[in-house]
């Protein structure tokens, strides 16, 4: 398998891009902005590896996309490249715009071309998988979970964002019969995540005695699902994944914001004690975010019935893991707390 991997520096793809090496023996090229997102450390345990090889490039850039897909001759396209964090968006929705939405509509034009232009038997096999996220359908109550067939309601301009990247996929599929996946998993989290989101963000602030912010009253819900399972699952639907099927990922993992930020606290209390107290000490109810959705939750059974996937960790397991993993590797995370991303409020607007 020759793979193309849109973001491929970034938390998810990077994950993805050390299991497809190491793990499916793909040889992979890795496309990346290197944005304030991207790193490159995050994927050294394969730099060396012949099958790995990179590009710094936008997925904006038609030109230079067009050539490098048709230099590498992929059999598959994995477009993760993307603006990924809501309170960004909400700061500087014109970004998000530019690489979710256009930068899509020019990865897809140049894979469309690319295939076109294949010998039958490679356009047979020729698949362009698009990662989404669960927030394209917009906040639940109490009851009910996202199926692959709920209704799009974004809310924010990260997840609008991704919804109209969405359509645009699909409307290549069905206009031009450009052989596609969409897979839309529920909140990610394990090692290499950047210390904007949530669970990081709560450990290193934790870890360098500052305020643990949660917005609101912390009731907020998200579902939660170990980044290596997700990219398992990805490398799964790429292969056998029903071209033009939607498949959602999740691991029914539920929790209320503040259950997590405390699980996390116990968790550190245990593996490296604060002698001024509990961590639980720094937790600060913040003012909630512009337009929070209350609750997460994805329905797997697709994914779970058709290709046989299921979740290897659990969510106490995979808390234990990240938390750990932080602590082992602050040659990773310090430097970007400081240089690109001190821990600042972001998502005021």
């Amino acid at each position: 398998m020759r793979a193309i991997i849109t973001g491929g520096a970034g938390f998810i793809g990077s994950a993805l891009v050390r299991f497809a090496v190491q793990k499916l023996g793909w040889d992979v090229l890795n496309i990346d902005k290197l944005t304030y997102a991207g790193d490159l450390s995050s994927v050294q345990a394969v730099a060396g590896n012949p099958s790995y090889h990179f590009l710094q490039a936008d997925i904006g850039d038609g030109p230079l996309v067009s050539d490098a897909i048709a230099g590498f001759q992929p059999d598959l396209i994995v477009h993760l490249a993307a603006e990924s964090h809501v309170d960004r968006g909400i700061d500087r929705p014109a970004e998000f715009i530019r690489t979710n939405l256009l930068g899509t509509y020019t990865l897809l034009a140049a894979a469309r071309s690319y295939w076109e232009s294949l010998p039958a038997e490679r356009r047979a096999c020729f698949r362009l998988h698009h990662v989404s996220t669960d927030e394209v359908y917009g906040s639940l109550d109490h009851e009910g979970v996202f199926s692959e067939t709920s209704s799009y309601a974004p809310r924010n301009p990260y997840s609008a964002s991704k919804a109209g990247s969405d359509h645009l996929v699909q409307a290549w599929y069905h206009t031009y019969g450009l052989p596609i996946l969409i897979t839309r998993s529920s909140n990610n989290f394990g090692p290499y995540q950047h210390s904007e989101k949530l669970i990081p963000h709560v450990i290193l602030n934790a870890l360098e005695g500052k305020p643990i912010p949660v917005y609101g009253r912390g009731e907020n819900i998200r579902d939660w699902l170990y980044v290596e399972d997700h990219v398992k699952a990805i490398g799964l639907a790429a292969v056998r994944g029903r071209i033009g099927q939607t498949y959602n990922f999740g691991a029914r993992n539920e929790r209320k914001n503040i259950d997590l930020v405390r699980k996390i606290c116990d968790i550190l209390d245990r593996k490296r004690p604060d002698p001024q107290g509990t961590y639980h000490r720094l937790i600060t109810f913040v003012a909630d975010r512009p337009g929070h959705d209350k609750r997460y939750a994805i329905d797997a059974s697709r994914l779970e019935n058709e290709l046989g996937w299921r979740a290897r960790e659990n969510f106490d397991s995979g808390i234990r893991r990240t938390v750990e993993w932080y602590l082992a590797n602050e040659w990773w995370w310090k430097p970007i707390r400081e240089g690109k991303y001190a821990g600042e409020r972001l998502g005021r607007s």
